[in-house]
């Protein structure tokens, strides 16, 4: 094929594949997702013996994978929550649902929910992936933010996002943390005179909602620090999975592996 060509098919493909519209349905079905995961995380809440989810491992493999955080390993896991063992479906949307932990030595809670706090300090923190961040208002451990996140895999997109971020304090060595998206908009030509927002829900659907779950455990002379993520985006249109595929798949696993690692390198003071 010329080159023309594959320019042409290429933006045919790109115009298809922006062609998403989110459903009542699908919010429902995906609301149903995360009141039956939290539902059963949150029996963990207040348990400081399983308030990590490496430690509801059976042994050995609790040990085994705690010695490999406590050496500057990544713990990552794919995750599915069932209902009654039943899967639970999601009718015009995928669920990417991840959960990862890292370990930082010589550092305590409070630095790390600090850390994590520092909302106008993101996109210094975890550029490229967050490009803006603000702090909209703060009352006590309850925070509302602004956040431009820029995702590239194949394709490039780019969203800008509100949330509501709530922090908890059972004891002096445990936080953690609930946040909600309450809006995504995808960005049409960003930072250009051109930028404009599509409707929200009206667009590549690559993102349209994002709940995250901080967990902050002093022990063993160090904090670890875990993540627990739940987005929703569009299935993948048939015959273009080549294009948004692995966008789609990867981008949900590879982000919480760049927010963990830059989580723990800045802490560490990498």
């Amino acid at each position: 094929m010329k080159a023309g060509g594959v320019v042409i098919l290429l933006a045919l493909a790109g115009s298809q594949a922006a062609a998403a519209d989110l459903q009542p349905r699908t919010v429902a079905a995906f609301d149903r997702y995360v009141a039956e995961t939290e539902r059963q995380s949150d029996a963990t809440l207040n348990d400081a013996a399983r308030f990590l989810w490496v430690d509801d491992r059976a042994e050995p493999d609790r040990r085994t994978r705690l010695d490999a955080l406590k050496k500057g390993g990544l713990l990552i896991e794919r995750l599915e929550t069932r209902q009654a063992g039943k899967k639970l479906d999601v009718p015009g949307g995928l669920i990417h649902h991840w959960l990862g932990a890292v370990f930082v030595p010589g550092i305590s809670v409070d630095r790390a929910v600090a850390l994590m706090q520092d909302y106008g300090r993101h996109a210094d923190i975890f550029k490229p992936a967050i490009a803006r961040s603000t702090l909209l208002e703060r009352d006590g451990d309850m925070f509302r933010i602004s956040l431009r996140f820029f995702m590239k895999k194949v394709i490039t997109v780019v969203v800008n996002s509100e949330h509501e971020a709530r922090f908890t304090r059972p004891s002096p060595t445990r936080a953690y943390s609930r946040i909600v998206s309450t809006r995504i908009a995808e960005v049409d030509h960003p930072d250009t005179p051109k930028e404009t927002e599509k409707p929200v829900g009206q667009d590549g659907g690559y993102l349209w909602r994002l709940n995250s779950y901080w967990r902050f455990l002093e022990r063993d002379g160090g904090t670890y620090v875990q993540c627990e993520s739940i987005t929703l985006s569009r299935r993948i249109p048939t015959g273009l999975g080549w294009l948004i595929g692995p966008f789609l798949t990867s981008i949900p696993k590879d982000s919480l592996t760049f927010m963990l690692e830059h989580t723990r390198d800045t802490l560490a003071g990498r």
